[in-house]
């Protein structure tokens, strides 16, 4: 299950751009496996700070996307502006790791994709849970049957997060989520929908759900909310033969849990008879590890990684199909209004 980094060839050097709150986390990854060329952070005091805790140069982006040295990047700046240095990192030859979301808007996502397809570099988005050991068993329950046929997803994803402006909470918290969804499915939905209410401010949703529709009559729904008080962030999978629960809150044995609940009737009425939770011996690991190395892998071989920007277009595409949806709405009043969307075909 592991995705560490073998020897076969020389390891790549990735230099990290944005150091921020989650950026550190990568840069801190790529340092430990030995590939961390240099880091690029335009806050001066945090680059000099990182600089020194990992041992590498600060250089500015046009230093590094010039500098043959550099085989690729890992970017986790602001959303608003992943677009634009993913091109020019393309561009410029370097293969790309970069944290979801792909790009704001689906068209930008599908020209990046293409690029890194006449470039021959490998475009990898940061799509986390498809390196949890937990999400990988859950996909793996799905497949062989132990759940049965699924019915239902529920994902919930709160948190008293870091507020955007440039996107809302689907672009920011949804993705995640989604892509799991997608990979449980194995297809895309037929049809999405979404709802979502302005709370801070006019043009940005703080809370909204996403309804996504399958062919074969399953659904899910993805709750999201960047205005919560507390942190939640679960996947709940409703199968014919048991539910499996993945809580990314709990403790790592607790992670992920399958409940076969049986439902029986009596005098013509539905009773839940309850079983005990089955937990999976699964060795504890850090995933962004395992995503990093997956990352040098696929630099090192040139193999598609397992979020390739294919993968990523099929995220953009639902949530631009939720903003479509919402965007059918009545225009919010002054007040900072609900908006509730209409059903959008993929």
């Amino acid at each position: 299950m592991s995705s560490s980094v073998q020897q076969a060839t020389t390891l790549p050097r990735v230099a990290a751009v944005g150091c921020g709150y989650w950026g550190i986390n990568i840069a801190r990854n790529l340092a430990r496996l030995g590939a961390l060329h240099s880091i690029c952070e335009p806050n001066l005091a945090r680059a000099a700070k990182v600089s020194a805790e990992f041992g590498v140069p600060t250089q500015t982006l046009d230093q590094l996307l010039d500098d043959g040295n550099c085989d690729a990047i890992a970017l986790a700046s602001p959303a608003a502006l992943h677009s634009r240095q993913v091109r020019r990192a393309l561009d410029a030859g370097k293969h790309v790791f970069v944290e979801k979301p792909l790009a704001l808007k689906l068209a930008e996502g599908e020209a990046l994709a293409a690029l890194a397809q006449q470039r021959a570099r490998v475009l990898m988005v940061g799509h986390l849970l498809h390196y949890h050991p937990h999400i990988l068993k859950l996909i793996e329950l799905v497949r062989n049957g132990s759940l049965g046929d699924v019915k239902c997803i529920v994902a919930n994803r709160l948190s008293p997060g870091k507020l955007r402006s440039e996107e809302d909470v689907m672009w920011s918290f949804a993705p995640h989520d989604i892509s799991v969804i997608l990979a449980i499915m194995g297809e895309m939905p037929v049809r999405v929908w979404a709802e979502g209410n302005s709370i801070l401010s006019e043009n940005v949703v703080d809370i909204a759900n996403i309804f996504l529709d399958f062919a074969g009559g399953a659904s899910a729904r993805v709750h999201v909310s960047w205005i919560s008080p507390y942190k939640e962030q679960k996947i709940t999978v409703v199968g014919s033969k048991a539910t499996a629960v993945f809580d990314d809150r709990a403790g790592w044995q607790d992670k992920l849990l399958v409940f076969d609940h049986q439902i029986v009737y009596r005098d013509g009425r539905p009773w839940s008879v309850k079983a005990q939770a089955e937990r999976f011996d699964i060795p504890e690991c850090e995933p962004l590890r395992e995503e990093c190395a997956h990352f040098l892998n696929s630099v090192r071989y040139g193999t598609p990684p397992r979020t390739d920007s294919a993968e990523a277009i099929r995220v953009l595409a639902v949530l631009d199909a939720a903003g479509r949806a919402l965007g059918k709405s009545r225009p919010p009043r002054p007040g900072r209004q609900r908006r509730v969307g209409q059903a959008t075909q993929l």
